[in-house]
């Protein structure tokens, strides 16, 4: 007993001496290194103690904001009202809230004109011809530090377009697309996210049908095909699934994606909105896998060149979409960034002396994201996705073109209103990116490009991307896709339409700081046909 005592004497002593001296020894280290050192004039000067607390605040800063101190609906890229809807379609196959809307109603902005007489569930043009089954959670307890749910099956509802309503991508190609729902994946790379989040995103959209998953630019993986779901194969400048060694074009690899039964569409990235000029991905996410799948060298970072090589002039664009619905036989079409009123004049002008061209254009808005991209791009080049499709829509149909063109509509388009009011102004289907993310764990810590996404999404180290449990994550793509089709036809019962496709611009109003309202049919009016067409 008394060599106990000896023991627990000694080390109480020796614990004391940790908690004393260990903060002075740490205090003499810290002034010490920081007054020595020259990097940094704040920690050099009379501040050596205090700077590291900027350090601090300003790498916690995000989280405080987006969880404290931010309005919920000031957060950017995405306020937490938008996040936190997301969330709760996803885990919760709903998206009621209570005592209203925190929407800024003074300021200006878009809103869909109700009707007084809407249609019954039962009056919509869906169809359901299957229910199918996923999960959900339930909350049992939410007290203060831990909430305590349950994962449940639940058999819903897809919510699927009247045949009479179905949208047909390139109905003159050899193998045209139909499809049941207005809302897919817009372009997530692999590479840029990890084999975990390209599974449960493939797996859910499968299950949930009518939809489909782009490829990004980053080629056609494995976990693409996992789903069974359709599949955009997208490539970008990198020509990265579809390039030899040298980096050119390698048509039979194009033709053997094609072959594959997923592969429902082409799509040729000449730019996005988050990055006017070619992709970037650090060396460090791409593994060997990535590297034999983009056909470049592993732990090398990948910067893609602006343009496809060759591909420098309207004509020879044209001449290249060409060959690619001949190797292919599939509906192509083009992803690009709209940047002023002029902006298709000289595309639409092109595909009407030739009488062909694409059969769909992804718009993609200035507001849309990237796992890496630089200030300058993002900022201030191209414009945002409302302004996008009613230019798009507007030069297609002076020209004639519109009925030979789908519009997609791609940059931070979350929610059903929003997509809602998209559809209205002109385009024909939406693509999310970054709300699929969220979907499947994204809390937005805004390292995609450094390849420590703290919850596995945008990440290809194996040992970050086990947080993301695939078996669970896939069923929030199909309650986000689910309650997201719900949302479209819902809105379209409030403004007295039997199917989300009847949208159009007389749908939508303007209301200004003034208060004074315009219907956006009288702002933006249908223009007239060119002479001479």
């Amino acid at each position: 007993m008394t060599i106990i005592n000896h023991i627990l004497t000694i080390a109480s002593f020796v614990i004391l001496c940790i908690m004393f001296f260990g903060p002075l020894g740490f205090t003499v280290w810290l002034y010490r290194h920081n007054r020595r050192q020259t990097q940094s004039s704040l920690l050099r000067g009379k501040h050596w103690f205090l700077g590291p607390l900027r350090y601090l605040i300003e790498k916690i800063g995000p989280e405080l904001r987006f969880y404290i101190t931010d309005d919920d609906n000031a957060g950017r890229p995405i306020s937490r009202v938008k996040f936190v809807a997301i969330v709760k379609a996803a885990k919760y196959l709903n998206t009621l809230i209570s005592y209203g809307s925190k929407r800024d109603f003074a300021a200006p902005g878009l809103y869909l004109q109700n009707t007084l007489f809407p249609p019954l569930t039962s009056e919509m043009a869906v169809d359901h011809p299957d229910s199918i089954p996923t999960r959900k959670y339930t909350i049992e307890a939410d007290t203060l530090f831990m909430r305590f749910e349950k994962l449940k099956p639940e058999n819903v509802r897809p919510w699927l377009l009247a045949d009479e309503h179905a949208i047909t991508v390139g109905p003159e190609a050899r193998r045209p697309w139909r499809l049941k729902g207005l809302i897919g994946t817009s372009r997530m790379g692999y590479g840029a996210l990890g084999p975990n989040a390209v599974s449960a995103l493939s797996r859910g959209v499968g299950m949930a049908g009518g939809s489909w998953l782009n490829t990004g630019e980053g080629g056609l993986s494995p976990y693409h095909l996992l789903g069974g779901g359709d599949i955009i194969f997208q490539f970008g400048a990198g020509l990265f699934g579809v390039r030899d060694k040298s980096g050119q074009m390698d048509w039979e690899q194009l033709r053997e994606k094609a072959r594959i039964p997923q592969v429902r569409a082409i799509e040729i990235k000449l730019m996005q909105g988050a990055k006017i000029r070619g992709g970037h991905v650090e060396g460090s996410k791409v593994t060997p896998e990535i590297a034999a799948i983009r056909n470049v060298e592993p732990y090398t970072p990948i910067n893609s060149p602006n343009r496809i090589p060759g591909v420098d002039t309207m004509p020879r664009l044209f001449d290249f979409i060409e060959r690619v619905r001949d190797t292919t036989g599939l509906p192509v079409g083009v992803k690009l960034v709209i940047g002023g009123q002029d902006g298709l004049e000289e595309f639409c002008a092109e595909f009407r002396r030739r009488g062909t061209g694409p059969d769909f254009i992804t718009v993609d808005g200035a507001e849309g994201g990237s796992g890496a991209t630089y200030k300058e791009m993002a900022d201030s080049l191209g414009l945002p996705i409302y302004s996008a499709i009613i230019i798009a829509d507007d030069t297609l149909r002076a020209y004639g073109l519109r009925d030979k063109v789908k519009l997609i509509a791609s940059g931070r388009l979350h929610l059903p209103d929003e997509q809602a009011i998209a559809l209205a102004l002109g385009a024909d289907l939406i693509a999310a990116a970054r709300a699929f993310m969220i979907t499947i764990g994204c809390i937005m810590t805004q390292k995609c490009h450094s390849n420590e996404c703290p919850v596995g999404v945008a990440t290809t180290d194996p040992a970050m991307q086990r947080a993301l449990f695939v078996e669970e994550k896939m069923y929030r793509v199909v309650n986000y896709l689910i309650t997201v089709r719900a949302g479209h036809f819902s809105t379209a019962a409030a403004c007295g339409l039997t199917s989300p496709t009847q949208f159009t611009r007389s749908h939508v109003v303007f209301k200004d700081a003034d208060y004074t309202v315009r219907n956006c049919a009288d702002l933006f009016p249908r223009p007239s046909l060119r002479v001479g067409f």
